[in-house]
């Protein structure tokens, strides 16, 4: 009888259960189904059939674009067996419930990348069993509560990436059991508790991003287990303990962006375990310390910005497993020949710049063979350039300017793959005939030399930003088609001829400026306040004139054969300013949008499907007349015009054309048959039709469309919402890149400081903190699609471990879709093990070691 009574109630249970989990309309795949356990994306029973683990993110959909959700539908008090609850990136919005307190059995509670907001509720306290919990990437606002000291269990807090404001509460210092604690990215101020050092478990501290300020406190030296010490960007001042060497299994120590001052302690150097060392953005004063050479497990090391002094220690060159070492902008002397570079075999980036730093450049840099960034620029450097620099084979960037260098232009093996080369102000002489490989070359500053002889790189089809050879000997003629492969150009007092042109054919093309003759700037600036005048006036009667023969044609009656042409001819031939033929053609093809047309929604409006009389496809991008009235919804669709009429790409999607009317707006775009990337990894079957060189070709022109945006668009676009449901594929399967309506030209003389756009997941880490737009917040949601791509789904936990691994004791295998067979053609495997290497490159937290989007491009076209 017994167990009859339990079945019963299992049986009750499971039911309440399903009841709850239908209510919530969060699986619309199953609303017909008539058991949820183990058939249900993301839901896990016990053996009695009760609901023990929900873990869903936005993939859940398939092809649809639900959302936003309000965690209020879901029952907590229908799943007393609930032991997991993991909602990452759905869209989730408003505030968390007091009713998730009655998930007493809650070992695991994760709401990262949502949107929720409000301050914590205080029913979390109930939640006494809790071991992490995540809220990493939502809006919370408020203080900690003093409660949360409650959660005894707790081995995991992640709050990073909100508006937490106020003190670290000294009651957190309770949670002794914590291991992980991540705080980054909020507005935290005031000092670290003293009694942090309770936390003796403590092997993860992220505190950075915030506005903490004072000391750091003796005592938080006493955590014997910390491996990672997070304190960049905030206000912390006073000298560096010296009882940091006590935190003997550090690995990661970053303190840069504070007020740290005083010297570096010699005591930093037992820190033997050390991989990433970032001091960088202080006012330390003093000499490197030599005992750094002892660290020999560092990969990075970051002393930039400050005030040190005297010469590189010798000692550093022990460090043979360093990849990144910035010295930039100090005080520092004496000769590089200290440095045995031989050692250093390992290096990728190097900046010494803007020191004094004097004597010849060593034979011995032509060593670092991995090396893509070489920077000594605003030394007191001489003598020649050394002639092994060919075997720099990956050098991506060099600048050596402001020194006293002389002898001939650097030798550069064919090809060559620099992109950025600054040379100017030296005491170069001979002729620059060694670039003539350079055929990757975007910036050029050869100026104030004393080089002589042609240019031989002015007939290369390729689009420089930036090339500046004035103050030279330089001659030559220059080709008609100049206007069309530079944009920013300074050739003034030299000894060029002009050929055949005129300097009207200056006017139209790429370029922005160029100076020939050095002559007065008023003469220069008279010439362009008459262009200024000019030009507006011709352009404006040019269209005058056009809309009144536009006019008169309407008003003739002989016309309307022209007219119905136009109306139901090729998209691209409408002319009519005010759209009104074009709205009158996709209202009858899409029964004035109705929604069996409709194919998504998007951020501020939806999409549909419109079939002309010609026979022509097209999707249209309408805007909600709710939104229309709203200016921020308005600016996008604005934002959208104007980005895609200026794009001209073959991997970018196609706008025709534009319609702005009374009753709606929308754009006219080429239509991509097989939907987004994200619909296609979702659906299973859909899935195995993407096989292994579909994804990877998809990735590679992904970022082929990106490197045209960032470095071949004057001023660079920025997407800012590079996701798998903006990836579109046409009947190909090839991948185009959608959805303009949060691009940003990005103004290289401004802050470029915005509002947080984008989607969850996919945003770059620093956005969280820093609000600045940079292409590299491009390039790591390119990162996270690329692996996306392999994996098949959003890599969130792959994320999440990205600062607790350095990609190297991940296998590739374990994270391939499992739905694909196991590519067995090494050929395949490469490109799949290229397109992962490169993505994990991508996703690094620190945007500087991000490679650019034409590096990328660069690597794929090989």
């Amino acid at each position: 009888m017994l167990s009859k009574t339990n079945a019963t109630d299992d049986f009750n249970i499971t039911s309440l259960e399903r009841k709850a989990l239908l209510a919530t309309k969060w699986w619309p795949g199953h609303l017909n189904a008539s058991y949820h356990c183990k058939r249900w994306s993301g839901i896990r029973c016990n053996e009695a059939g009760s609901v023990v683990s929900i873990e869903i993110d936005d993939r859940i959909y398939g092809s649809s674009d639900e959302g936003p959700h309000d965690l209020r539908s879901l029952d907590f008090s229908a799943f007393p067996n609930l032991g997991s609850l993991v909602i990452r990136n759905f869209r989730l919005e408003g505030s968390i419930p007091e009713e998730i307190g009655l998930l007493s059995n809650l070992t695991e509670l994760s709401l990262s990348w949502n949107r929720l907001t409000g301050t914590l509720p205080v029913s979390l306290t109930n939640l006494t069993l809790l071991e992490h919990l995540d809220l990493d990437g939502n809006d919370f606002t408020g203080m900690l509560p003093v409660s949360l000291a409650n959660l005894t269990h707790l081995e995991h807090l992640d709050l990073s990436g909100n508006n937490f404001s106020g003190n670290i509460p000294v009651s957190l210092t309770n949670l002794t059991h914590l291991r992980y604690l991540y705080l980054s990215g909020n507005n935290f101020s005031g000092n670290i508790p003293v009694s942090l050092t309770n936390l003796a478990h403590l092997r993860y501290l992220y505190l950075s991003g915030n506005n903490f300020s004072g000391n750091i406190p003796v005592s938080l030296t006493n955590l014997a287990h910390l491996e990672i010490l997070n304190l960049f960007n905030n206000n912390f001042s006073g000298n560096l303990p010296v009882s940091l060497n006590n935190l003997t299994h550090l690995r990661y120590l970053a303190l840069g962006k504070n007020s740290f001052s005083g010297n570096i302690p010699v005591s930093l150097a037992n820190l033997t375990h050390l991989e990433y060392l970032y001091l960088g953005g202080n006012q330390l004063i003093g000499p490197i310390p030599p005992s750094f050479g002892s660290m020999v497990d560092l990969t990075v090391l970051d002393l930039s910005t400050n005030h040190l002094n005297a010469s590189i220690p010798q000692e550093l060159s022990n460090l043979q497993h360093l990849q990144k070492l910035d010295l930039g902008d100090n005080f520092l002397d004496g000769p590089l020949s200290i440095i045995s570079f031989r050692n250093l075999s390992e290096l990728i980036f190097l900046n010494l710049g803007m020191n004094r730093i004097s004597g010849p450049i060593p034979i011995g840099l032509a060593n670092l063979t991995y090396l893509d960034s070489l920077d000594l620029n605003h030394n007191n450097l001489e003598g020649p350039l050394p002639q092994e620099s060919e075997k720099l084979s990956k050098l991506l960037n060099l600048d050596l300017s402001f020194n006293h260098l002389s002898g001939n232009i650097l030798k550069f093996q064919n090809p060559c793959n620099l992109q950025h080369l600054d040379l100017s102000k030296n005491l170069l002489t001979g002729a620059i005939t060694t670039l003539s490989f350079c055929h990757f070359l975007d910036y050029v500053d050869l100026s104030s030399n004393n080089l002589v002889g042609e240019v031989p790189f002015l007939d290369l089809k390729y689009y420089f930003t930036h090339i500046n050879l004035s103050n030279n000997h330089l001659t030559g003629i220059f080709p008609n088609n100049l206007q069309n492969q530079y944009v920013d150009i300074d050739l003034s007092n030299n000894d060029f001829t002009t050929g055949n042109f005129t300097r009207g054919n200056f006017t139209s093309g790429n370029i922005t400026s160029i100076d020939f003759t050095g002559k007065s700037a008023h003469k220069s600036n008279k010439h362009i306040v008459y262009m200024g005048i000019f030009l507006p006036l011709f352009f404006g009667t040019s269209i005058l004139i056009f809309c009144y023969v536009l006019y008169r044609r309407k008003k003739t009656p002989t016309n309307k054969t022209h007219i119905e042409l136009i109306k139901h001819g090729d998209v691209c031939t409408i002319l009519n300013y005010d759209g009104t033929i074009a709205y009158e053609d996709f209202i009858t093809a899409t029964e004035d949008f109705d929604l069996k047309y409709c194919i998504g929604t998007g951020g501020y409006g939806s999409v549909y499907e419109a079939k002309l009389p010609s026979g022509r496809v097209f999707a249209l991008k309408k805007l909600h007349r709710f939104e229309a009235e709203q200016p921020a919804f308005d600016q996008s669709f604005k934002n959208e015009v104007q980005v895609l009429t200026n794009l001209r790409h073959k991997n970018i999607v196609k706008l025709y054309g534009f319609c702005l009317h009374n009753k709606c707006n929308f754009l006219v775009y080429e239509y991509m048959e097989k939907g987004s990337l994200f619909c296609a990894l979702s659906n299973s079957q859909f899935a195995i039709q993407l096989d292994w060189i579909k994804r990877v070709n998809i990735v590679k022109q992904v970022a082929h469309a990106l490197a045209y945006m960032h470095h071949d668009c004057i001023p660079p676009i920025i997407h800012r919402d590079i996701s798998s449901n903006n990836i579109l594929l046409n009947s190909e399967m090839e991948g185009f890149v959608a959805d303009f309506g949060a691009a940003r030209l990005l103004d290289c003389d401004s802050s470029n400081q915005t509002v947080v756009a984008g989607t969850l997941g996919y945003i770059a880490p620093e956005l969280a903190y820093s609000m600045i737009v940079t292409e590299k917040c491009d390039v790591y949601s390119f990162g996270v699609v690329a692996l996306e791509a392999i994996c098949g789904k959003h890599p969130g936990d792959l994320l999440s471990s990205l600062n607790r691994s350095t990609g190297q004791d991940i296998l590739l295998d374990d994270l391939l879709d499992p739905r694909l067979t196991y590519p067995t053609d090494q050929l395949i495997r490469t490109e799949i093990a290229r397109v992962f290497q490169v993505a994990w490159a991508c996703i690094l937290t620190d945007q500087k070691s991000r490679p650019t989007m034409k590096t990328i491009s660069q690597e794929f076209s090989r």
